[in-house]
């Protein structure tokens, strides 16, 4: 459980820095479409490398790859209208519980009445988080989080049927392909070919910070309940809240870092549950 705890903590550092850097991106959907394909690209060199990865892994990496083309458009979308200490908090908290619940559901985690405690104050910090905010952020956000809660429970089933440490590869493997497929079929191949050429360093470094976080993730997942997981995870949300304030001047500050805290500590109670 300890080795859980600290890979889903190092998880949530490294995932708001990447998701800061989609924000401050140009066109967020390229800078998606570039980290996913750079981290897919050395996902296959490592998979040919170790000698493959097993057969069951595919077929579950295949359908979160097809959710996370979803989730690449939906999470631009909601970065070009929204403001970060709204849109990341809003996201990654929804998706956080609708995960837990999912865990529980779909795949036989547990969920006690000190968790359900948790899930209530964390949704009563998203709605002030939320705030004045207009109501077509507030959907897109939700959209996001809907892919989130889909792609973790798929994929936490996909490890913990995979076991060991290769199906991340595999599940990264389709996030490259499928977005690029995505982008091919929207007629943006020659924007994809220029903005590689001019940041593929970036693209570089924010696909490795993503492969390394969501590795993280994935493998602490087949260790402990998606819902401790992902609430760990999810403290993130005080660091967006806190970037989004201190560093893009962001309105509303005090209300978002303490409804981002009451979401955190939900969350706190959530996995102390």
């Amino acid at each position: 459980m300890l080795g859980a705890t600290l890979l889903a903590i190092g998880a949530a550092v490294l995932h708001a820095g990447w998701n800061f850097a989609i924000k401050q991106s140009g066109d967020r959907w390229l800078a998606l479409w570039g980290q996913f394909f750079v981290a897919g690209i050395g996902c296959v060199m490592l998979v040919f490398g170790l000698g493959g990865v097993p057969a069951v892994a595919w077929g579950w990496a295949v359908v979160s790859g097809l959710i996370h083309v979803a989730y690449a458009w939906f999470l631009a979308r909601a970065y070009d209208i929204g403001e970060f200490s709204v849109t990341y908090p809003m996201a990654r908290g929804c998706g956080a519980v609708l995960a837990a619940i999912g865990g529980v559901v779909l795949l036989g985690d547990t969920l006690s009445t000190t968790k359900v405690v948790g899930v209530g104050i964390t949704a009563i910090g998203l709605w002030m988080i939320a705030g004045p905010a207009d109501g077509a952020h507030v959907r897109v956000a939700l959209a996001v989080a809907s892919t989130i809660c889909m792609y973790t429970i798929v994929d936490s089933h996909g490890s913990r049927a995979t076991g060991g440490y290769l199906y991340p590869l595999a599940a990264i493997t389709t996030f490259g392909a499928l977005t690029t497929l995505h982008g091919i079929a929207l007629g943006r191949r020659r924007d994809m070919i220029a903005a590689f050429r001019i940041n593929w360093l970036r693209f570089a470094i924010t696909g490795a910070a993503s492969f390394v976080t969501y590795w993280m993730v994935l493998v602490a997942v087949q260790h402990a309940s998606v819902g401790y997981v992902t609430a760990l995870r999810e403290s993130s949300v005080v660091l967006a809240a806190l970037v989004g304030v201190f560093v893009l001047k962001e309105p509303n500050a005090k209300r978002r870092i303490t409804a981002a805290c009451i979401a955190v500590a939900g969350l706190a109670i959530l996995v102390a549950g």
